[in-house]
């Protein structure tokens, strides 16, 4: 069952149940919804019949806000579901029903989808509001997860190595081309390239997609072990890998791009932040003749504005620039990437409601609106460069602090695992698909089918 037939089924028992109410109390002329379309109370309510102009619009103006308040309004009635788009069948290939700011989360215990202890169920957690789910996604059994985008997941499928987007609140699934067709690109200078571990360099990805008017997915995998990036699209046989490199240091996908900074290796040098495009031509793609624009320099930062490490977030529709004031690293600074490629170099003062997780692989942006007790506004979150415990510094302080005890590069981690650690192993992909919770001093591998997922 589907978490779409679920909602319907909760609804429509919420909606027996305040039948069975208002006619106990026989004070209530108003219902909301009903059982069935023959049901007596659906024909006399003003909701139910709504003109189907005015339901779409106010489902579209729901949809903006998130995914599953979309689920619900539909499953309210079904002159509602009716007027309204079914997300099915649409799930990946409509951007409007990515389910965005949803995040898997990682159980720990070595509790990693698909074991047994799990009976199948796999929780996720909404970035902004804080809600959780539990989904019942059978595909775990013979896939493992790489990235998520968009709230989607980029799986991989044991054996033959195929890349598919899976929606995981439609179970909708786009597939892509297998990724042993990148193999005859590897660079045979690199360590193992001719070895089973040639699918190290391929399996460690940073994922950016984009959906065409066609309907055409393209998606780029910053490769940031081979230093490149690989694209297909949809309707590709094979995977195409870029004829430039690039260090692919702290990369960002935002809106269908990769954001990548390009960081020296001393602190005297200016930092340069590139985006990538996807090709445009969707035809041509399809061909196997068109190649991915060259990375595009969007902004440089100076040294003494921001010195390594540099990091990039969206929070709140916008890319925003984070990282420390000098080599000391105690005292940290926000920018809005757009006010760096306009030269308007005026620091971020407060995120508001947001937290901000860091990690060089990826970062998050946190509301703290919802039952997130452990998390705290207008903060930022890392691990220390110093001892790899995690710090929290507060923006309108300009205080550190510890959210938690315990260090995660050296071990262990003492007393129980609070929410934040949790997140900020979303962070890492490595931790974050295996069901551990980060802690550097235990290896982290996959407890089945090692085999096949060498590098993930």
């Amino acid at each position: 069952m589907s978490l779409l037939d679920h909602q319907k089924g909760k609804s429509a028992r919420l909606s027996l149940s305040a039948c069975n109410s208002s006619k106990r109390r026989r004070r209530v002329t108003v219902h909301v919804s009903s059982v069935s379309p023959g049901a007596g109370t659906a024909a006399h309510s003003p909701w139910a019949s709504m003109n189907e102009d005015l339901v779409r619009l106010i489902s579209w103006r729901v949809l903006a806000g998130d995914l599953l308040d979309y689920v619900r309004f539909r499953a309210v009635c079904p002159h509602w579901r009716s007027s309204t788009v079914c997300p099915r069948g649409r799930g990946v290939i409509d951007p409007r029903f990515h389910p965005r700011r949803w995040m898997m989360l990682p159980e720990g215990h070595g509790l990693y989808p698909a074991n047994s202890r799990l009976r199948g169920y796999i929780r996720f957690f909404n970035l902004d509001s804080g809600k959780f789910v539990r989904i019942k996604l059978p595909i775990f059994k013979d896939h493992c997860i790489l990235d998520s985008v968009d709230g989607l997941l980029v799986m991989h499928r044991d054996e033959d190595t195929a890349i598919r987007i899976f929606h995981p609140f439609t179970g909708d699934v786009v597939d892509l081309p297998r990724l042993v067709t990148l193999v005859p690109q590897i660079n045979p200078g690199l360590p193992g390239a001719h070895h089973v571990h040639k699918f190290y360099y391929l399996r460690g990805v940073c994922t950016s997609l984009s959906v065409s008017a066609a309907g055409v997915i393209t998606i780029l995998l910053a490769l940031h072990r081979m230093g490149c990036v690989a694209y297909a699209t949809s309707r590709d046989q094979q995977w195409h890998l870029s004829t430039w490199s690039l260090i692919t240091n702290t990369p960002l996908s935002f809106q269908g791009k990769l954001y990548i900074v390009w960081m020296s290796f001393t602190f005297e040098e200016n930092s340069d932040i590139f985006q990538v495009d996807p090709p445009q031509d969707d035809h041509v793609v399809g061909s196997g003749s068109s190649l991915l624009p060259e990375p595009k320099l969007v902004a440089t930062i100076p040294t003494e504005t921001l010195t390594r490490p540099i990091f990039l977030v969206e929070c709140d529709s916008q890319i925003l620039v984070t990282g420390y004031t000098d080599s000391s690293w105690s005292h940290m600074l926000i920018h809005r990437l757009a006010d760096i490629t306009s030269e308007k170099l005026i620091p971020v003062r407060s995120i508001g409601d947001k937290a901000l997780f860091l990690n060089h692989v990826r970062s998050l942006s946190v509301s703290c609106n919802g039952p997130l007790p452990t998390v705290v506004s207008n903060t930022i979150v890392q691990a220390s460069l110093t001892n790899g415990s995690l710090t929290e510094y507060n923006l309108s302080t300009d205080a550190w602090s510890r959210p938690m005890d315990g260090c995660i590069l050296s071990g262990p981690v003492f007393g129980p695992c609070c929410l934040v650690y949790h997140i900020y192993t979303c962070c890492i992909r490595e931790y974050w698909n295996k069901g551990q919770l980060c802690n550097r001093k235990k290896a982290c591998n996959w407890r089945v089918k090692g085999k096949w997922r060498s590098g993930v």
